[in-house]
């Protein structure tokens, strides 16, 4: 006797461990979302700057508008080896005069430039000690209209005007050999890891960045956190800042004359993985580190992630600073692109949507991004140093993507294993009218057994239904996309046959 079979799964990747243990959910995916109540596709991207790659990786982007009230809007990318500023037109190499490029990967700290000074003989090799020379990163803010930069492999603090025709030039004054810096709500610029000592928050004084030494007649300032670690970033957020460090974060609230700013951990163990791999948002802020997610609401409390096993395993942990978060606000997505271990640059994603709570994961080589606001449509960088317009579309730059988007399930089990399981049709719940997807069945009989693989199969929109012919224990399914399109999967339903124990 055929019984239909509902396949409605709860939205989002369970991969905490086994396939079989995401039994009844769904165990992978790539470039889906999954969005009020349905499976949908990711928008596509199209390249902007087709003419011109940037030179270097690209590690930081931010957008802005100016203070004139008209449709002028600037984009500041920030590679490894240069910086560039885009104004919707054409795109202008900024880079400072003297900067010092970085590096585009993170190294052993082995040879020349490792360990303390006079600690070995010149020429000699030293042996591996587990210290990481990082990747070098990027901090951009705007200080009024203008853009205000940093990078690690540089250290200076550096301001653009908007001149088309000239490059950011260094800031009178402020302390160099930093990490990154930080614009506060007060418009105070401050300097994270200033002057080379790894605790210290240094601040200019109020509306004017040219002065940093303190006086009864200004506010500039410095403080040195009371912290193991070493200063990675800093965000704004409503009524305050964050410093991350690499094993905590510390709040930093204004408070004025005489002191200016007060300091107070607000998190142990939670350290950053990277400057980039935190995200601000209107009410919360929300990171990745080393022992996981975690989120600040007034309070640092860990973020529960289904996918938390699947990504310690999958992260490329050498390369940790790359990682970048994006915010994609039309669907209330927190993305984090990360370099796997099976290269040395991004080239895989995890997604939080802070809506309705779920995670998904997925393919996809993006090394910086800010969302849409300035311009139409989000930009995301990718490390070849060209960028795209995302959510645009649903193809790569034109080119179907085909079957890199997917959703795939865990074991399906009609009978919870105890017998085996024929289906013959999936009546699918699509929303098109085209033939927009696809699906393929694996059957096993055990969860480390034999695999065995049916399909593809249309999803055939002109019946309704798709007869298929699979059978085992247990069962996943894994839709695939064949054209592009604006699709929609909701509840399908498998006729399935339960046969014997064996």
């Amino acid at each position: 006797m055929q019984t239909p079979v509902p396949i409605s799964l709860p939205p989002g990747v369970v991969r905490q461990g086994t396939e079989y243990q995401s039994k009844g959910r769904w165990y992978d995916t790539s470039l889906v979302r999954f969005y009020e109540g349905t499976i949908r596709p990711a928008g596509g991207w199209i390249r902007v700057n087709n003419d011109e790659q940037l030179e270097g990786r690209p590690r930081a982007m931010l957008s802005w508008r100016p203070n004139s009230q008209n449709i002028a809007r600037y984009l500041s990318v920030g590679t490894s080896a240069k910086l560039y500023a885009y104004d919707g037109n054409a795109i202008y190499d900024i880079t400072p005069v003297g900067f010092m490029p970085g590096r585009e990967d993170s190294i052993e700290g082995l040879g020349y430039g490792a360990g303390d000074y006079g600690e070995s003989t010149y020429g000699t090799a030293r042996a591996p000690d587990g210290r990481v020379l990082d990747a070098s990163t990027w901090a951009l803010d705007t200080w009024g209209e203008y853009l205000v930069a940093c990078a690690t492999s540089d250290g200076k603090l550096y301001e653009w005007d908007l001149d088309t025709g000239g490059v950011a030039d260094p800031i009178a004054n402020a302390p160099e050999d930093n990490i990154a810096l930080l614009v506060t709500n007060e418009q105070i610029l401050a300097a994270l890891g200033a002057d080379s000592v790894a605790r210290r928050v240094q601040w200019s004084d109020q509306r004017n960045n040219t002065v940093w030494t303190p006086a009864s007649t200004n506010q500039a300032g410095d403080y040195d956190l009371k912290t193991d670690g070493a200063v990675v970033c800093g965000v704004r957020t409503r009524g305050e800042h964050l410093i991350f460090t690499d094993v905590d974060v510390h709040s930093m609230r204004y408070l004025g004359l005489p002191l200016v700013y007060g300091f107070d951990c607000v998190g142990t163990n939670c350290g950053v993985l990277g400057p980039n791999a935190v995200l601000a948002l209107s009410t919360m802020v929300v990171w990745w580190g080393d022992s996981g997610f975690f989120i600040y609401d007034g309070y640092t409390k860990p973020l529960p992630c289904s996918v938390l096993d699947f990504l310690a395993a999958d992260l490329n942990a050498q390369q940790k600073v790359k990682v970048a978060a994006v915010h994609n606000g039309a669907f209330g997505e927190i993305w984090w692109f990360y370099p796997s271990v099976a290269g040395v640059e991004n080239d895989r994603y995890v997604v939080w949507n802070y809506r309705e709570d779920h995670w998904t994961i997925g393919a996809l080589a993006r090394t910086a991004g800010c969302d849409k606001g300035a311009f139409a449509y989000a930009q995301w960088a990718a490390p070849d140093g060209y960028w795209f317009e995302h959510e645009h579309g649903f193809t790569d730059n034109g080119a179907a993507r085909g079957a890199l988007v997917y959703a795939y399930t865990g074991p399906i089990e009609p009978a919870n294993g105890a017998q085996v399981q024929a289906i013959h049709q999936i009546i699918h719940d699509e929303s098109e009218s085209a033939n927009m997807l696809q699906l393929r069945i694996v059957g096993r009989q055990t969860p480390e057994g034999t695999q065995f693989n049916y399909g593809p199969y249309p999803l055939d929109q002109a019946n309704g239904y798709t007869d298929v012919r699979a059978g085992g224990r247990q069962l996943s399914l894994r839709f695939e996309e064949v054209d592009a399109g604006d699709w929609r999967l909701g509840i399908n339903r498998a006729m399935v046959t339960l046969k014997g124990k064996r």
